[in-house]
This record gives C-alpha cells, structure tokens and sequence, in this order.
C-alpha cells in the first residue's frame, strides 16, 4: 500500500525550482545538459547559506528522439540488451552507457523523462527519501489522469497492476542530483522487447495510453508532475539535523 511522504517543510514555492523544457532531444544532448546544470546548481550553494539564493534546483523535461536505450555501469547490466547493436541501428535506436544508478531501460518519443537538478541538503532529503519521493510524484501525477499507479516494495519504480510504468534511476556528485524518471505517457512499448527492462526478468511494462485506452496530452502531463514535483519538495531546509553530509564523490541508486 502506497504512503504518501509526511510533510516537514513548507512545499517549495515556484521560484525555487526552475523549470526547463527541452522538446525532443537526442540523449547526447540532454547529459550535456544535465551536466553543465548540475555544476551550476553546486555553485549556488554558497549563496543559499549565506541566504541570498532561495532556489533548490532546475527540472529539465525531454523526450529522447532518437530512441535510446541506456545501460547503467552495474556489473551485468549490458547481458540484459537481448538483441546486437547492428540490429537496433537499422531501427533507428541508439545504445549509451551511462552512469546512472539502476540497470538498462529505454527512452524514446511519447515517454515523458524528468531530470530533477535538485540540491538534496537544501531540501534535507537523503537518497532513499529522494526516491521514494520521485515514486510519490509520479503516483500522484498518473491519479490526476485516472491512472491507479502505486510502489512495489521489491523493486524501484513505480507500478500499475505489475507492470512498469515508470523507471527511475539517478546520480548524485556533492549531494547535487542528476538523471531522474521516465514516465511512459505513449511510448512505443515494442522497444522495450529489445532489453530485460532494468534488469527484472518477467515483469511487463506499460504505459499511461495503455492503461486508459488514448494517450494523455503530454503538455498536461508534464504540467501535472511539475506541480506534484514542486508540491512534495520540502522547503527550506533550516534544521540542521536533516542535512545530509556533503561528499565530494558521485553516488548513484537504482532504476
């Protein structure tokens, strides 16, 4: 059964989580992005102590055209790509390696992918919170649309009736985060049959269009999880007893 995150903070206004919308983007592109966005929210922490800074982060929003389908660094995450790369080259699919947490998924049009750029001690959440809050946002973005989505306590993600509909897998360097979800809205689920989607040998995948029989506008989507998103990150952190300790190594989690 789903519990939804008890609130410690105010929810953060919209001025302290910047939204940008990249369209469709190759994933090249957008780790580009995601990057150079995550190096620039490292460098306002010094103003957020000293309170000239209320922001906690930038949610960037893509849809990845050309499909790709990306592989985590987990040891035997590259033996679930089932078929060769030649063969998903002539359909138009790319292959990455990356260096999120999780195992191998896919990304494509019709998915909706959210990378949050989130300053964790700014919001006092550790990993484990982090993610069960990105897996209440998406349950609660999917219930705006009649979508009856919900955890599953064995694995990551987030869930309708046993079969995936969103993945979830990040990066963290200096409590800084990157990567995030995917959410399919009404993304081609063939695809999927070319991986053993993050890893979990048997489970379905599925989709928002799937489950209610047409696809959701996707600019109503998006709008739905930038609220939820801005809704349940707690803010501002002021008690020090909830704030991570800062590393200057990456981390990741899984998908």
């Amino acid at each position: 059964m789903f519990l939804p995150l008890r609130r410690m903070d105010p929810p953060a206004p919209d001025s302290a989580l910047e939204v940008i919308e990249l369209g469709r983007m190759a994933y090249d592109d957008a780790y580009a992005l995601q990057t150079r966005h995550q190096g620039e929210v490292i460098a306002w922490r010094s103003d957020s102590l000293r309170g000239v800074d209320a922001r906690v982060g930038r949610l960037l929003l893509v849809e990845h055209d050309p499909p790709v389908i990306t592989i985590s660094r987990r040891a035997g995450a590259r033996d679930h790509l089932l078929v060769p790369d030649e063969v998903l080259a002539r359909e138009g699919i790319q292959v990455r390696d990356t260096d999120r947490g999780g195992d191998i998924t896919y990304h494509g049009p019709g998915q909706l992918v959210a990378y949050p750029i989130i300053d964790l001690n700014r919001c006092g959440l550790n990993l484990h919170s982090y993610m069960r809050l990105l897996e209440a946002v998406v349950i609660a973005t999917c219930s705006q649309f009649g979508v009856r989505a919900e955890r599953d306590p064995s694995a990551t993600g987030v869930w309708v009736g046993g079969a995936k509909i969103a993945a979830l897998g990040v990066r963290v360097r200096r409590w800084v985060t990157m990567h995030g979800l995917a959410l399919n809205v009404s993304t081609n689920l063939d695809h999927f049959g070319y991986i053993i989607p993050c890893g979990l040998a048997g489970r379905e995948v599925t989709s928002m269009a799937r489950v209610l029989g047409e696809p959701p506008p996707m600019d109503a989507v998006k709008s739905a999880l930038v609220r939820e998103l801005r809704r349940a990150l707690p803010y501002p952190c002021t008690d020090a007893s909830r704030v991570s300790v800062v590393s200057t190594g990456p981390a990741a989690t899984r998908a």
